[in-house]
Formats: structure tokens, sequence, C-alpha cells
């Protein structure tokens, strides 16, 4: 059986953003039933993010433990951060975060998957791409602050991520996703398979 996502929108009578923040807000939409009822839904309006599953040449993954204020947990994650530009073509931005959160840099990209991590609450949408031939970066370092101060790296083998995740011990969506997406990958149809790193993003159209 074929099933596919498809997109629809139900007609909405009214529209109040009640928060407005740094890089996210806050709507309320009153929205259409099927039975013709209206009820408020209300929802996270959120740039569109990317993320990186970088594997090295020991099929190792590079991950980074930062402190999640919200959770009150520190998460051991992958690169990854916002489309702070509209229409800002994902594949530059992935490249921008690897650099600035690990210095590296990698000869060869795809699309690993794209996911709403949060579809009955937010509207963020993200591109998880794979990373492979990877090399240091060049030039300086970037500055980091903040959070990403305190950032402590690894590389850690695929086998025993997969382990951590279904043991519980590893929550951040991205990597979960990047993770469980890498190895189905590898056990079926193999990385060539994958989409190319420009493939068409519907959820965040941009330019090449």
């Amino acid at each position: 059986m074929g099933i596919k996502d498809t997109p629809e929108e139900w007609e909405v009578t009214a529209t109040v953003t009640p928060f407005t923040g740094n890089k996210t807000s806050v709507r309320t939409d009153d929205v259409v039933m099927p039975d013709g009822t209206v009820v408020h839904r209300d929802y996270q309006v959120h740039p569109g993010s990317v993320a990186v599953l970088a594997l090295d040449d020991e099929d190792r993954v590079l991950v980074l433990r930062q402190y999640r204020h919200p959770v009150r947990h520190k998460l051991w994650e992958i690169p990854a951060g916002l489309l702070d530009v509209p229409g800002e073509n994902p594949l530059h931005a992935a490249q921008r975060e690897l650099y600035e959160e690990a210095h590296v840099k990698a000869a060869d990209w795809r699309v690993l998957t794209d996911v709403y991590p949060t579809p009955g609450g937010c509207d963020e949408a993200v591109r998880v791409f794979l990373a492979r031939d990877l090399s240091e970066a060049d030039g300086e370092r970037f500055v980091v602050s903040e959070e990403e101060a305190d950032m402590e790296h690894a590389r850690v083998p695929l086998p025993d991520l997969v382990r951590k995740i279904l043991a519980g011990d590893l929550h951040n969506a991205c990597l979960v996703v990047g993770v469980l997406s890498l190895t189905a990958a590898l056990a079926g149809d193999g990385l060539d398979a994958l989409r190319p790193a420009q493939a068409p993003w519907p959820a965040r159209p941009f330019e090449a």
C-alpha cells in the first residue's frame, strides 16, 4: 500500500498572534472542522531548521552535548540550527552549522530525511542531512557563546547510538531520527539511493 503525506488546509476564519519572540511566535487560528464547528488552535510559528548527521570514515557520528533549558537536560545532539533567513538554501545553512558548532566540513552531502517534529503544536519543519568525507574546516574557529560555550564534542559508533536510543538514554529528536534513518538506509537501498542535497523541500521552499 502506498502512503504519502499530502498538503491540505482547512478554512481559517480568524487569526491572532498573542506573542512574538526573537525567532518564533505563537498564533491562534479559528479553524473550521469537517462538521462545521469552529475551534481554536494555538501553535508556535517557526522558521524551520536543519540538522547534520556527520559520519566519519570510521562510521562514527559526530555528536554534541548541550544544555537545553526548557527540558532541564544536557542532551546529546547532532549539529543543527535555524533557517534564519527566509528562503535560505538549507544545504548552505547545514554547512554553516557544521562549521560553527564543530569546525568541520564535508565533501559529500545527501538528504537523509525531512520531518515535522511536533506538528500538533508547532509548524517547524526540519531537514536532516547526511554529511560524509569529513575534514577540519578552514580558517578560525567560530566564537561560541551562551549555552554553546559549554558544548562538548564526541564521535560515537553508529551501533552504540542505536542501542542508547532504544534504551531510552538519548532523546533529542534530530539525533534519534537521523541515527535510525541512517541505519535503515544502510540496511535497505544504501546511501547512494538517498536524495541529493539540493532535493526540493515543499515545507520550506528555497533558492538553489
